[in-house]
């Protein structure tokens, strides 16, 4: 399957929209912003459409959570309706879709507490837990079929968020974000990370991913191999090979090779065997997909 590019530098860059705080979530409140969303989600299902292939749509909610909805002047019932509003959303993109032969996964994308590149003020397990509850569970009553955790730093959040799902009963997808040496931004390495997560939950998440890192950065990792490669299931690599500092100063726009990225990810499919998701994090948009989808069924 494939899901959608970097959504929140596709709307800052190409699009021209004012994100504060990252969040593309407040434009689910106005007209204007339904149709810009609408239109980037339509792109991708008919690229999938093309490929024959189902698609994986997240919700525009990865800063939809209590701290960001704070600073961002959103209650929790605010983010209720928000995060519920999102899922509904997809829900016409899947009924535009799937009558035509196109599966369209429905996944409620959370962020994580901080920053995305920088762990900060680290929580317990119980702590991630907690906080993350309340999203998971909204995204469970909306109607979601998944959770998916992108760009998690540290592993203690990540089994917070699994242990979350499981408590609500909702699949979830637990993505961890590489510095240019493969390893997360704590330096733990992303096969220990992953075991931890496993040891910690029983092995409950769906699947495991890898975003917000181009494969250059983390395809040694995968090569010298374990058995946790065998339960990475999503990869949304960035177009660019910036660290995270010089993504975080970037004034423009580095959205590296298309056709180049598409020829690494079927590289990637030699490495991980249960890769069967496959999009793009920051610099990617719809050009970057559609080279991706050719690329690995060239490939086979």
């Amino acid at each position: 399957m494939l899901t959608d590019g970097g959504l929140e530098t596709t709307l800052i860059f190409d699009l021209g929209f004012d994100l504060p705080e990252f969040a593309s979530f407040p434009l689910l409140e106005s007209e204007s912003g339904r149709k810009a969303l609408l239109d980037y989600y339509r792109t991708y299902s008919r690229i999938a459409e093309d490929h024959g292939v189902g698609i994986v749509l997240e919700t525009p909610t990865w800063r939809a959570s209590a701290d960001w909805g704070t600073v961002l002047g959103y209650d929790s019932e605010d983010l209720h309706r928000i995060n519920t509003a999102a899922v509904d959303l997809l829900r016409q993109i899947r009924a535009e879709f799937e009558p035509g032969g196109t599966t369209v996964v429905i996944s409620g994308n959370i962020g994580p507490r901080g920053d995305g590149y920088d762990p900060g003020d680290q929580m317990t397990v119980e702590e991630a837990e907690s906080f993350h509850r309340a999203q998971i569970e909204t995204f469970a009553s909306a109607g979601a079929d998944q959770i998916t955790v992108l760009t998690m730093t540290y592993a203690e959040e990540a089994i917070g968020v699994a242990r979350a799902a499981v408590s609500v009963d909702i699949p979830a997808i637990i993505s961890f974000t590489v510095e240019t040496d493969g390893c997360l931004p704590t330096s733990q390495p992303l096969g220990e990370a992953i075991e931890q997560v496993e040891a910690a939950t029983s092995g409950s998440p769906l699947a495991y991913g890898i975003n917000c890192a181009h494969p250059d950065h983390f395809t040694a990792t995968l090569a010298a191999g374990g058995d946790w490669v065998e339960r990475i299931g999503l990869v949304r690599a960035n177009a660019s090979r910036m660290s995270h500092e010089e993504l975080d100063n970037a004034e423009e726009l580095d959205a590296g090779n298309p056709v180049e990225l598409g020829d690494l990810y079927a590289d990637l499919r030699q490495l991980l065997p249960n890769l069967n998701v496959m999009g793009g994090c920051c610099g990617t948009d719809h050009t970057h997909i559609a080279e991706i989808g050719r690329a690995v069924i060239r490939a086979g």
